[in-house]
């Protein structure tokens, strides 16, 4: 896979992008990630990347010329091949179906803004696809990058040691994931769960999976309503759900 990022601060970024999974899938060959500065290719001697906007207001909004021609130039001929994604509060929100969608591509292109926003030239005739990362404020799209790229990266085949681990990951398949526990087997007089030292992996695979299924059901039942779902689970959340109207 190929991620080129555009940003005007791709110092900030690099650190991220070469440490842990990142790092190694880079160096695996599993994965591509350029950074490429915006300022590079503004117009003018000063380089200038903003200017106020029309119709007055406060703050600055970045030009549309610089984008247009880092993208145009960075991808050349990749263009009509590669997802361009505006990071914005105004796109739809990251999850992980969308990291999902994401990792299936070859090529994708990550704008990364600043200020109060792009010219919206670039968001009608540049950028294939706006994505948010939540509903708040950051200072710019680096972050919102580095968020897209950890997502997608370790989806990728052979990015974890373990290549079932992105499969029990926090909603990657619609549940939170449960408790996890790991040596020693008591610390200050609290007891790692039985059933996890037992070795009975089929009964620890059940616990796993109520004990995700009681977590999504107190702290994000919201989910519960997309999630796969078989009947066994859809007895336990039931019983749960009488379990919390009796203690009410």
């Amino acid at each position: 896979m190929k991620i080129e990022v555009f940003t005007l601060f791709p110092e900030v970024m690099s650190p991220y992008l070469s440490a842990s999974i990142l790092g190694r899938a880079q160096a695996a060959g599993l994965v591509e990630i350029g950074l490429h500065n915006i300022r590079d290719y503004a117009l003018d001697r000063h380089s200038t990347t903003d200017d106020e906007p029309y119709g007055g207001g406060g703050g600055m909004v970045m030009k549309p010329e610089p984008l247009f021609e880092a993208v145009e130039a960075v991808l050349g001929e990749q263009l009509a091949d590669t997802r361009v994604v505006l990071l914005t509060p105004q796109g739809r929100v990251f999850n992980q179906a969308v990291a999902q969608e994401l990792a299936g591509l070859r090529r994708l292109a990550l704008i990364s803004g600043r200020y109060e926003g792009v010219d919206e030239r670039v968001r009608e005739h540049l950028a294939d696809d706006e994505i948010s990362v939540g509903d708040y404020v950051l200072t710019g799209g680096e972050l919102p990058a580095l968020v897209v790229i950890d997502a997608v990266v370790r989806l990728l085949p052979g990015a974890l040691g373990d290549e079932a681990a992105s499969s029990q990951d926090s909603h990657s398949g619609g549940l939170l994931e449960g408790a996890h526990y790991t040596r020693p087997a008591e610390y200050r007089g609290w007891q790692v769960p039985e059933i996890l030292r037992s070795g009975d992996h089929a009964k620890i695979a059940a616990w796993r999976r109520e004990q995700s299924l009681r977590r999504t059901f107190y702290r994000r039942p919201d989910l519960l309503g997309a999630a796969s779902l078989d009947e066994a689970d859809r007895e336990f959340l039931d019983r749960l759900a009488t379990e919390d109207e009796a203690a009410q």
